[in-house]
């Protein structure tokens, strides 16, 4: 239950990065810009305080995005959507680079802390209360936002960001599967916790209003992730047991492809085993020019596959 490129239109695209906005985010403008009236004097500064947000939930996005490059990842698209946004990123299978992919967008929003702090305690010295109201309540609620945006990503609950931490926290210690299933099994806790809390709300105020609705798709979006989490922890588990062959590596993870037909021909759909054959189909001859690894998704020659020493397999 993420965004894709799907119901969703090209904004602009920086440091190689596309960036799209679903066509949902216009929902939450009207939300946001209606929920304003009433607090500013006027509807504009509700406009600036929605264009806010999105430039915040933009800026988290892009420091997944940077800190996932930096590490060799590859991080090519952000979809902003009402649930606010997601960076495809795609570090390299260790838990470093995770672990800096991951936490570089809660850390846009700790840097930010100190600024919209500054500009707040300034807007109070200059009297803005009095002499600007509309603009220091926005620079308050930027601040707000910024911080309540900060606090539910920092929540461990897969596949939040803190939760994603976590789970690069956990993989130092009992490896890429198993940190993966033990998150999503504190993220499955973690979302009960946040539907008996729901359900209280729902109950003690005598119904669902905007602000608990949107809280009841969060929950269904923790649930169907953690679920697909899950099933990714036993495949991965399932792969790393695998036996590996020796004498080749990916050159992107270093791991040691398995033994047997785990590639298929996009031409016959053939299952065969690439290294046996020279990445050669031995069903109807296709030659494939890069050899994709199973552990990591990276694709390369398979030149560049051949490793001296035996190469160890993914951690479980």
């Amino acid at each position: 239950m993420t965004p894709t490129r799907q119901g969703s239109f090209r904004l602009f695209r920086f440091a190689g990065i596309d960036v799209f906005l679903h066509w949902s985010w216009f929902l939450v403008a009207v939300w946001q810009i209606n929920e304003g009236i009433g607090l500013y004097s006027s509807q504009i500064w509700s406009v600036f305080q929605y264009l806010a947000l999105f430039l915040i939930v933009l800026l988290h996005e892009f420091g997944h995005a940077l800190a996932c490059r930096s590490v060799g990842g590859d991080a090519n698209q952000i979809v902003l959507w009402p649930l606010g946004g997601v960076a495809y990123v795609s570090p390299p299978p260790r838990p470093a680079a995770t672990l800096w992919s991951i936490a570089a967008g809660p850390l846009v929003n700790v840097a930010l802390v100190p600024i919209l702090s500054a500009l707040s305690w300034l807007g109070a010295s200059w009297g803005w209360a009095k002499a600007a109201p509309d603009a220091y309540k926005l620079v308050q609620n930027i601040w707000l936002m910024n911080v309540f945006i900060l606090a539910l990503n920092l929540l461990p609950i897969y596949p939040l960001d803190g939760g994603q931490i976590l789970r690069s926290l956990l993989w130092f210690v009992f490896g890429r599967a198993r940190s993966l299933l033990v998150a999503t099994i504190i993220g499955f806790i973690g979302a009960g916790c946040l539907l008996a809390l729901l359900v209280g709300v729902w109950f003690l105020g005598g119904g669902i209003g905007k602000n608990t609705a949107w809280f009841a798709v969060l929950v269904v979006f923790i649930l169907l992730n953690c679920m697909g989490g899950l099933m990714q922890a036993r495949v991965l588990a399932r792969i790393a047991k695998l036996p590996r062959r020796g004498g080749f590596a990916c050159p992107s993870c270093q791991s040691a492809p398995p033994i047997g037909p785990f590639w298929r021909c996009d031409e016959c759909r053939n299952l065969f085993d690439t290294f046996e054959t020279r990445a050669a189909c031995p069903n109807c001859g296709t030659q494939f020019r890069v050899t994709r690894c199973i552990d990591c998704g990276k694709s390369h020659p398979l030149s560049e596959w051949i490793y001296p020493s035996v190469a160890a397999p993914p951690r479980v």
